[in-house]
Formats: structure tokens, C-alpha cells, sequence
């Protein structure tokens, strides 16, 4: 794992503007988690008390209607990207999400406590978390506007940009159910997609 925290502290460098004592400062609060297919990195109804870097893998946030039972995928994430219930892990309240592994992961990931002792005693890891919050910001809020301004097609190629193989990775329902589609919908904007291409 000493490998995979080089690259996580890497990355954290190219994300904000830590130096190498902000890195080394923090190194005893980050940890290592092996995560299995299934895995759960925060459970519905809990709060979300850890921040994680994904090193290898790809995790789903979904809700879970407690009626229908019926899950609804809202964010994939994967390599290089944080995973968090990000308004759970600030406000301190109850996660409304699933954060579940779809594969054999591996992450890294520090505690809101620790996190915030960083806030306040080193200004660089302060802008961290400036930025960590517009980087969550941004994606809901552009979530919110993929359903208002693009079609199912228009959605599912911005899906493809932001995780290039999530196609072969996870299995097509969790797609359509990101998509707010049904497969057989999914399977005709896929064909539609390869029939452009091969024009």
C-alpha cells in the first residue's frame, strides 16, 4: 500500500496547494481500506464520518425507497475522485445514501475530525477544503442540470467523459437507473451511438 499512498498524496498536491509538510503533517490521519464488491462505505440513515480518495475501483450512491424498496443511483464515482456523502460528512446529519463498492476496491480515506483539525491548523488544508466543497458543489448542481437540459443520450455520453469504462465494469441496469431510463432505452442509445460512430 506504500505505493498507493504515493499516489494519493500525489494527486492531494495537484488538487490544492498542500506542500510537503502539509502532506507529511497529515500522512498519520490518512488510512489504507481494501474494500470488497458489496462493501458499504456509508449506510442510509447514518452520518457519513469519513472523507475517501478512491485508488482503485468505482463506488454508486443510491437511495433506497424505504416503501418500493426500489434503489436509485444518483453519482457513480472511481479513480482519482473523492467519495462522500458530502452533506452528511459537514452538517453532521444522517446520510440520506447508500455509498456501496461495485468492485474490489481500494481507497484511502481521514476522518471529519481529523480533517478539520487540519482546517485549523494549516491554512493550505483550509483551501483544501474550500475546494473540496465547490468540487461537490459543482457536481450537484450540474447533476441537477444534466436532467433539466440534456436528453437521456446527451446524459449517458457525459457519463462516458466523466468515467470512460464504467460500461464494462458495472452492469447496465445501474446505468439506466443513473440514466432515469429503462435497458431496453439504454440499449437503443447505445446502438444509436455506435450506428454515428461507424457512419
Amino acid at each position: 500500500m506504500a505505493e498507493s499512498s504515493n499516489i494519493v498524496f500525489e494527486y492531494l498536491k495537484s488538487f490544492a496547494p498542500l506542500n510537503d509538510k502539509d502532506i507529511n503533517d497529515s500522512q498519520p490521519f490518512w488510512k489504507a481500506r481494501k474494500m470488497n464488491k458489496g462493501d458499504f462505505f456509508n449506510m442510509q440513515s447514518m452520518v457519513c464520518n469519513d472523507l475517501g480518495l478512491i485508488v482503485k475501483g468505482i463506488f454508486r450512491i443510491y437511495y433506497r425507497d424505504p416503501e418500493t424498496k426500489e434503489d436509485k443511483n444518483i453519482f457513480f464515482f472511481s479513480e482519482n475522485q473523492f467519495v462522500v456523502s458530502f452533506r452528511s460528512f459537514v452538517s453532521r446529519n444522517a446520510c440520506w445514501y447508500f455509498i456501496e463498492a461495485m468492485e474490489d476496491s481500494e481507497i484511502f480515506f481521514i476522518s471529519y475530525q481529523d480533517l478539520n483539525s487540519l482546517y485549523e491548523t494549516h491554512p493550505n488544508w483550509g483551501k483544501f477544503g474550500r475546494l473540496l466543497a465547490e468540487t461537490f458543489f459543482f457536481a450537484a448542481q450540474t447533476r441537477t442540470e444534466e436532467f433539466i437540459f440534456f436528453s437521456h443520450e446527451q446524459r449517458y455520453i457525459r457519463l462516458l467523459e466523466a468515467h470512460p469504462d464504467i460500461v464494462n465494469r458495472i452492469p447496465a441496469y445501474h446505468i439506466s437507473s443513473y440514466l432515469g431510463i429503462t435497458n431496453p432505452s439504454l440499449s437503443r442509445i447505445r446502438k444509436r451511438i455506435e450506428s454515428k460512430k461507424a457512419q
